[in-house]
């Protein structure tokens, strides 16, 4: 993917920056920047077509959510592109297959339906921050099936239905690059396989200059 993500329109930055995040903004001279961003172009409240494209091309995110106390978790999704869905533009849903059975996301999500989504493109240093609400849905046969990955043999036991507020793509620096070893490897065994052909045919030749 080689364009930059970027948010644009005016979008609910107050579901980030709240009045204590605005006043450390204020007390660290960052506020009027901010003010003008949300003035200017904010951020965007919608799945633009840039983050669908996005979004289909990941393996994988971490959803973080919290209970009634306050309590944070954060979670680790993967699966094959494109197994988190854009239902429209404001839903995103995935599979919940059976797992280790400790439940916190989605006990968490009974009592506190705000969640956060982040996913990150290591390869090509993109990161995407979306906020929203998340709720449990069971007993739905056609969005199970829609949001279900036919070649994966474990049990779906829920799909999670995210409502986005906002997203943000922000700084890429100090992402690692990162790539996939599925990508890397045919290229190294290609290059592996040039250079024992380079070294056959030198060998050829230093015996013919020898003999």
């Amino acid at each position: 993917m080689t364009a930059r993500l970027v948010s644009t329109l005016v979008s609910p930055s107050d579901v980030v920056f709240t009045p204590s995040v605005k006043a450390r903004q204020e007390e660290n001279g960052s506020r009027a920047g901010y003010a003008n961003f949300e003035a200017s172009r904010g951020w965007e409240s919608r799945v633009t077509p840039i983050l669908a494209e996005f979004i289909a091309a990941q393996t994988s995110f971490y959803m973080a959510t919290a209970n009634a106390q306050g309590q944070p978790y954060m979670q680790h999704r993967g699966g094959p592109p494109g197994f988190l869905h854009v239902l429209d533009e404001h839903t995103l849903a995935f599979a919940d297959y059976a797992g280790n059975k400790q439940y916190i996301t989605a006990g968490n999500l009974d009592e506190n339906p705000k969640a956060q989504l982040f996913l990150m493109d290591y390869a090509n240093a993109q990161r995407v921050k979306i906020w929203g609400e998340a709720k449990v849905v069971t007993d739905a046969p056609a969005l199970t099936a829609r949001v279900s990955s036919p070649d994966y043999a474990a049990k779906v036991e829920r799909v999670i239905v995210f409502t986005l507020k906002a997203w943000d793509a922000n700084c890429h620096k100090h992402i690692p690059q990162l790539l996939k070893a599925e990508d890397v490897i045919p290229v190294i065994r290609e290059r592996d396989q040039k250079i024992a052909a380079l070294e056959s045919r030198l060998k050829e030749l230093e015996e013919k200059l020898m003999s």
